[in-house]
C-alpha cells in the first residue's frame, strides 16, 4: 500500500493549522488505498499549540518542536531531512499551513503521481489571489529571475515528490536557503498541476516585501554561476557600448556588480554543515493518536 507523508511547517498559526488539517482530511477520503500521515514542524511557536488537532483520516499526526526559531524554508528542509532518515515512504507532499497552499488541491496532485508514479509534481501558480501591488512585484520577481538564471521557477512549496527524489534533495546546501530553486536545480523531469494561490485562512499574508526580496535572491543564488556569467556578459556589453553611448551606462555596470555581490552574499545562506546538524535543533516529538 502506498504511503504519503504531509510535511507542513507552522510558527504560532495553530487555528489555521487546525482548519487545514480538517480539510486535508476532507480532500484525502476517498483515497482509501492510501495510507496518509502528517508531520508538523513547530518552528519554535510562542503561542502554545492547541489539543484539538485530530488526526482523523491519517494513520498518524506527529508534531515536531523545534527550540529555535529557523524560518519557514529552514523548517521544510530539516522536515525533508527528518523524512528521509527516519520515515517509510513513497511520497511527500510539502504544503504551507495557512491555506494559501489550497488542500482541494491535494487530489490532483495525488492522482497525477498515482498516474507517473517516477515523476515528481509542484502546483505551477497560474492565478494568485493577493493584490494588485504585490502581483506586479511578483510578477518582476518572476522575470528578473528568468532573466539572470534562465530559469523559470513558477511554483512554490507546494509538491508532491518521490522518495529517489527526497534522496537527492535531502543533502544539498542549497535547500536550506530554497526549497523551489532546489527542486528546479536538482530535480528532473518534473509534472505540473496548475495551481490557484488562495488566501489565508486568518490575517493578512505575512509575505512582506522584504520577504519577497529574500526569497527571490535566494532561489536566483542556487544558480549564481548562472547569475555570474550573464551579469559578467552584461557588464562587457555595457563597457563595449560606453564608447559610443558615454559614460551614463557605466551606471548600470554598478549596477551589476552590486547585484552580483548581492546574490553571492546571499548564497552564504546555504549551509551544508547546519543543513546536516540540524536534528539537533528538534526539541520533542509528540504523537496524536486516535
Amino acid at each position: 500500500m502506498r504511503k504519503i507523508i504531509i510535511l507542513i511547517p507552522v510558527y504560532n498559526d495553530w487555528d489555521s493549522l487546525k482548519k487545514l488539517i480538517d480539510e486535508i482530511n476532507v480532500n484525502i477520503k476517498e483515497f482509501n488505498d492510501i495510507k496518509f500521515e502528517c508531520l508538523i514542524i513547530n518552528d519554535a511557536s510562542t503561542i502554545h499549540q492547541p489539543k484539538v488537532i485530530k488526526p482523523n483520516k491519517f494513520e498518524s499526526l506527529n508534531i515536531l518542536n523545534m527550540r529555535e526559531n529557523k524560518g519557514h524554508a529552514r523548517c521544510n528542509a530539516f522536515g525533508i531531512r527528518y523524512v528521509f532518515q527516519n520515515k517509510e515512504f513513497d511520497n511527500l507532499i510539502i504544503m504551507d499551513g495557512d491555506g494559501e497552499d489550497r488542500p482541494s488541491e491535494i487530489k490532483s496532485l495525488i492522482k497525477q503521481i498515482i498516474k507517473s508514479p517516477n515523476i515528481s509534481v509542484v502546483a505551477k501558480r497560474v492565478k494568485r489571489s493577493e493584490g494588485f501591488f504585490f502581483q506586479m512585484l511578483y510578477q518582476a520577481h518572476k522575470l528578473i529571475t528568468i532573466f539572470f538564471t534562465g530559469k523559470n521557477v513558477n511554483f512554490g512549496n507546494y509538491s508532491i515528490l518521490i522518495k529517489a527524489d527526497v534522496e537527492k534533495l535531502h543533502s544539498k546546501a542549497s535547500l536550506w536557503s530554497s526549497y523551489s530553486g532546489s527542486v528546479k536545480k536538482y530535480i528532473k523531469p518534473l509534472n505540473e498541476i496548475n495551481s490557484v494561490r488562495g488566501l489565508r485562512y486568518f490575517g493578512p499574508s505575512k509575505m512582506s516585501l522584504l520577504k519577497l526580496i529574500i526569497h527571490s535572491l535566494s532561489i536566483m543564488a542556487v544558480f549564481k554561476y548562472e547569475v555570474f556569467l550573464r551579469s559578467a556578459i552584461l557588464i562587457v556589453a555595457l563597457m563595449y557600448l560606453t564608447s559610443y553611448l558615454g559614460n551614463l551606462l557605466i551606471f548600470f555596470q554598478i549596477i551589476l556588480v552590486i547585484f552580483s555581490l548581492i546574490i553571492f552574499i546571499v548564497s552564504k545562506r546555504e549551509q551544508e554543515k547546519e543543513l546536516i546538524n540540524s536534528d539537533k535543533n528538534l526539541s520533542e516529538v509528540i504523537s496524536i493518536t486516535h
